[in-house]
């Protein structure tokens, strides 16, 4: 018999707390500041650099990846630094320093704004 539980995940509180963008493009039209807030996170995701580097941190094992697993990406280091740092900007990775190492993850909750964003339900 196992003694192991599920916990439930939290959603993050604070600084970190990620809220939804806006709501699935089928709904409404978007205000103005969504469209700005939206336009952010497609625009860090528009080089592709950036968007192997996020797909590489939101598939890693653990759901976070180690800077120094994740820099061979045809670039130099110090673009790969240029690189991560938009996307923190954008709010589409945070990170953690641990030692002389930087470990970055996307939140459960970037992810689900942006699935709900783009995959809405069609119309009847």
């Amino acid at each position: 018999m196992s003694n192991t539980k599920a916990l439930p995940l939290l959603e993050p509180e604070g600084a970190d707390a990620v809220v939804p963008c806006c709501p699935p493009l089928t709904e409404r039209p978007l205000t103005a500041d969504e469209a700005e807030r939206t336009a952010v996170m497609f625009k860090a995701l528009g080089d592709p650099v950036r968007l192997r580097l996020f797909s590489l941190v939101a598939s890693h094992e653990g759901g976070e990846a180690c800077v120094c697993d994740i820099s061979d990406v045809g670039v130099s280091q110090p673009t790969v630094s240029h690189h991560l740092k938009k996307l923190k900007e954008a709010g589409l990775l945070t990170s953690e320093r641990r030692g002389t190492w930087v470990y970055y993850r996307v939140e459960p909750s970037v992810l689900a704004a942006m699935g709900k964003l783009l995959m809405a339900a069609p119309k009847s």
